[in-house]
């Protein structure tokens, strides 16, 4: 077994149902709980700043998403950030659309300031978060930016990023996944170009780690276990459904909950770098 597949087994089933608490966007909202509710977790869309010393008395790990902002709500994510770091609680930031706005590139700054456990989004905008020329357009990536060379190029800025937050993983999401901490670095190779075609794969695999974080899990192991797993479930769909795109979201969904009674990690692609 590879290192990346030991890396994962036995990850999904969960062993416990974690309490995960979700600052996002609309858009996807429903989606990203009913996934967490696929994968035997518990979500919690919580977002007013009234109820945190309620609510952190009781989750397991915290997402905060860059989807949509507004005044108050990016308010309630830097109160959010504060109560998680107070409190203890394992954190995922998704710098959602950080390639097209400036105040998303400084929240992000400043929220890596806590630090969160996990800092993750696609490849323009991990491109942009570390100062690298990016072909991002509004929330979505770009292909250009996805070369071997931009590849190689994007984890030797992520290697510095960790050197300079040790306590945080990033993840850059793509065709290949990039994977980095302060002493590790995988590419991880599993996935559909369909997976691409429906809103929320992203906002999905965010928390999903979340999830995993929240029963313990440490970040890099956890983002190998949740990105691949999504992965591998967008790959089965598409080998039920090979034609449709509303009908392989769905399926791709469906497979949340049956993927893991199945021997999925020998199915696992990437390499440590």
């Amino acid at each position: 077994m590879s290192k990346l597949s030991a890396a994962v087994k036995d990850v999904f089933p969960l062993s416990t149902s974690p309490l995960v608490q979700c600052i996002t966007n609309e858009i996807t909202c429903e989606s990203m709980a009913n996934a967490l509710l696929y994968i035997d977790a518990k979500p919690v869309m919580a977002d007013d700043a009234r109820e945190f010393p309620a609510f952190f008395q009781q989750t397991d790990s915290l997402l905060l998403n860059l989807g949509h902002i507004s005044p108050q709500r990016e308010a309630n994510i830097f109160e959010a950030s504060r109560f998680a770091k107070i409190h203890h609680k394992p954190t995922v930031i998704d710098v959602v659309g950080l390639a097209a706005s400036p105040l998303r590139q400084e929240m992000a700054l400043q929220l890596m300031k806590q630090p969160p456990q996990v800092v993750k989004g696609n490849i323009s905008e991990m491109r942009t978060l570390c100062q690298l020329e990016s072909h991002g357009r509004g929330v979505d990536g770009s292909s250009l930016d996805q070369s071997e060379e931009a590849l190689t190029e994007l984890t030797a800025a992520l290697k510095k990023l960790a050197a300079e937050y040790p306590e945080t993983t990033f993840l850059a999401t793509g065709a290949v996944d990039v994977v980095v901490n302060q002493t590790e670095a995988c590419l991880l190779e599993n996935g559909v170009d369909e997976l691409d075609c429906f809103t929320g794969t992203g906002d999905i695999v965010g928390a999903m780690i979340a999830a995993v974080l929240g029963v313990g899990l440490e970040a890099f192991p956890a983002i190998i276990a949740a990105v691949s797993y999504f992965n591998c479930c967008g790959e089965k769909a598409k080998e039920l459904v090979p034609e449709g795109l509303a009908d392989f979201r769905q399926a791709t969904l469906n497979q949340l909950s049956l993927l893991m009674k199945t021997d999925w990690e020998k199915q696992v692609k990437g390499k440590m770098v």
